[in-house]
């Protein structure tokens, strides 16, 4: 159900006996959104197709911290059967999923699972994590394992 998503989501004005959210006007390209609001429009439109696989460019590139951590929650609570393709910058939307692929000029660089990846002391995925700092760096890690 629609504002059910919207609700689990947390959309503002969305919760399960409000329906006339689902009346909104949605302005061109949606310039009446913040990009968390139209992140979280298009999580829950995830959420309600079920797909197996979920393509995710960026996905929370162009929002603030807390957003993204709400969003990297729902995806790992939500989408639990389902294929998480992500392409990513930032280390911590990935240091704990089941393989990282890392691409450097348009190659494969590495690929593996992040624990067996920074094993790797010399790899390219550990000098990414490494130059998030000493304490960014040991959080990963931590995540990773």
């Amino acid at each position: 159900d629609m504002v059910e998503a919207l609700g689990l989501v947390c959309f503002p004005g969305a919760n399960s006996k409000r329906t006339e959210i689902l009346q909104e006007t949605v302005e061109e390209g949606g310039a009446n959104y913040s990009s968390g609001e139209k992140q979280l429009l298009c999580l829950a439109r995830a959420m309600l197709s079920k797909p197996r696989l979920l393509v995710l460019d960026e996905a929370t590139s162009a929002v603030d911290g807390s957003t993204d951590e709400f969003v990297q929650k729902m995806l790992r609570s939500q989408f639990r059967d389902t294929t998480l393709l992500t392409i990513a910058h930032r280390l911590n939307t990935v240091i704990d999923y089941d393989t990282v692929l890392v691409i450097e000029d348009g190659k494969v660089a590495e690929f593996g699972s992040p624990k067996s990846l920074l094993e790797n002391k010399d790899g390219k995925f550990t000098a990414m994590v490494n130059a998030t700092g000493l304490e960014s760096a040991a959080a990963l890690k931590k995540m990773a394992n």
